[in-house]
């Protein structure tokens, strides 16, 4: 067989690099947004019935908007509060996070949209 061209091999070098880029894990970065200035972030504890416990972040804009940061399936969701005729409602995607003074309601869509998986929670 014989021997691939300069031009082949450097093709397929160029190739093969770009295939292991696109393996190579993504990092995380920070998410700023300078339009959307938030006041001093809120932590809350939640504890719920059957022993789960798990910490929220608030954040409230200046804007009117608000936003909490809570874990979903162990890995850090930014949900958006949305309208609610009672308590506030945050969401993202599949998720809701439902709040009612120092008690809070979390459901998710992929196993029940009307029934909460957690519900109950109360922060302390």
């Amino acid at each position: 067989m014989p021997s691939p061209t300069p031009y082949r091999r450097y093709l397929h070098l160029g190739m093969t690099a770009f295939a292991a880029a696109l393996c190579v894990p993504a990092f995380a970065v920070s998410l700023s947004v300078p339009q959307v200035q938030v006041g001093p972030p809120v932590d809350a504890m939640y504890r719920c019935p059957g022993g789960k416990s798990f910490r929220v972040t608030y954040f409230n804009g200046k804007n009117g908007q608000s936003f909490a940061l809570l874990p979903v399936d162990g890995v850090p969701q930014l949900l958006v509060a949305t309208m609610s005729a009672d308590g506030v409602r945050y969401q993202s995607g599949f998720v809701t996070w439902w709040t009612k003074g120092r008690g809070g309601d979390f459901y998710d869509a992929r196993k029940d949209p009307d029934r909460p998986l957690l519900r109950g929670c109360v922060s302390n």
